[in-house]
């Protein structure tokens, strides 16, 4: 297998010995902690869909008030970097446990907040200000969580496994989705649409509180290891003695890595959106759908996810990251147009096939991208470094996706822009990946 191949950057994880149950302890909370943000942050792209519009944004048209909500979803990836800074800076010098406990406590409070927040017909132009206000607190906490729980999990693995130790984090993502979307099925269906309206998309928000409640206290309670206890008074004592910024650091001598990193990845974080509330909104509003049914859909697609993200990311420690990283890419921009062909015949079944078939190469990306993202940078700088690229990926790619689909829809009047679209991120991806290869081989 090629080296390079594997480690992009020449920069390995220092390679650590924990006992199996220590390194599995580490693990399960880091899992826990990705699974309950995800769970928060996507309520919000799922009600966004179905009728935060209509409730925060009053307009003349739906496609109007779906337009604000949409971009309301945005502005929390805006605010990630800003979460991947500060949680950077302070994770690389300071450990990774006190950010991921600051993270979870800024969402819940958020998630929590959007729940109660009164509508616009209530207290006017107060509730879409809120609403911006609370999803950039979101954006801050899972900009902050992602590079933590990553670092955990794959910092403690043992030699040969980062991949798949690194694609328990990654897993927090499907199992939010179909947390979230199982939790707004059901809230439909114990509802009627005018209840659910009104007051039945806030439970979702609400119960958000309650599984945060049990992460919390799992993570608080559950014991770093020995190691990592070791890591963190090492990250203290060169502070101290250097007074190093990491961000400085980044910024100064690895930016072209950052960059390289979000465009390799901008395309699987637009791809999801649109799958998870792009397609949604488009399938119920345009085509005509009902929500319960294609919800149920992206459920069953989302379960795919939690085999396929493992499996991958042990193929990458087997194959190579790149070249399994790679094969994601090149498959998401020979899907494109089928997929939304597919979907234009407003049949459950294709729209089934064609998300599904998406969703196998979402998953091979995702998979290795833990691990590869962590590999590119040396560990004084990690967190700040794979924080960075994979935020500003998620800006580039899947903060402005469906608001983007929602305006080549309206523009285009048809959804093979949105199928360009996706195309040309692809070809970025896999310039990006390109170039990383080739500084690998050149070291």
């Amino acid at each position: 297998m090629d080296t390079a191949d594997t480690a992009p950057s020449a920069q390995p994880l220092t390679s650590t010995t924990p006992a199996a149950p220590h390194r599995r302890r580490v693990a399960t909370a880091a899992a826990l902690a990705s699974a309950v943000e995800w769970y928060d942050y996507f309520v919000f792209g799922i009600a966004a869909a179905l009728v935060l519009g209509d409730l925060y944004f009053p307009a003349g048209s739906s496609a109007a008030g779906v337009l604000a909500a949409f971009a309301t979803f945005a502005v929390g990836f805006l605010a990630r970097p800003l979460g991947g800074i500060v949680a950077g800076q302070l994770g690389d010098k300071r450990g990774r446990k006190p950010m991921l406990v600051l993270a979870l406590t800024l969402m819940g409070l958020a998630t929590t907040g959007i729940g109660l927040l009164p509508t616009y017909e209530t207290i006017g132009v107060a509730a879409p200000v809120l609403l911006v206000l609370l999803r950039v607190a979101q954006g801050v906490a899972v900009g902050a969580q992602w590079g933590g729980a990553m670092l955990l999990a794959t910092e403690y693995a043992p030699e040969g496994k980062r991949g798949l130790y690194g694609s328990v984090v990654q897993l927090g993502v499907p199992i939010g989705v179909v947390t979230a979307n199982t939790v707004f099925l059901i809230a439909g269906a114990l509802t009627s649409d005018t209840a659910f309206t009104a007051w039945g998309w806030r439970v979702p928000f609400l119960i958000g509180l309650f599984v945060l409640a049990l992460a919390w206290y799992i993570h608080t309670r559950v014991e770093e290891t020995p190691e990592f206890r070791e890591a963190e008074r090492a990250l203290a004592e060169k502070e101290k003695g250097e007074q190093a910024s990491p961000l400085r650091t980044v910024l100064r001598g690895h930016l072209g890595t950052v960059l390289l990193a979000g465009g390799s990845f901008a395309v699987n974080t637009a791809t999801f959106y649109i799958l998870i509330t792009g397609v949604l909104d488009y399938t119920t509003r345009e085509l005509g759908m009902d929500k319960g049914p294609v919800l149920a859909v992206s459920l069953c697609v989302s379960l795919t996810q939690l085999v396929l993200i493992p499996v991958s990311a042990a193929l990458s420690d087997r194959l190579g990251r790149i070249r399994i990283y790679a094969l994601g890419a090149v498959g998401i921009a020979l899907w494109a147009v089928p997929m939304f062909l597919l979907i234009d015949t407003a049949s459950l079944l294709w729209l089934a096939v064609g998300t599904f078939v998406a969703s196998c190469f979402l998953s091979i990306m995702y998979g290795p991208q833990a691990a590869l993202f962590a590999e590119l940078f040396t560990p004084e700088m990690r967190y700040t470094g794979a924080s960075l690229g994979y935020q500003m990926a998620a800006v580039a790619g899947g903060g402005l996706a469906p608001f983007l689909m929602v305006l080549l829809l309206e523009a285009t009047h048809t959804s093979m822009s949105v199928s360009a679209y996706i195309i040309a991120l692809a070809v970025i991806a896999l310039i990006s990946i390109k170039i990383l290869a080739d500084r690998a081989r050149s070291r």
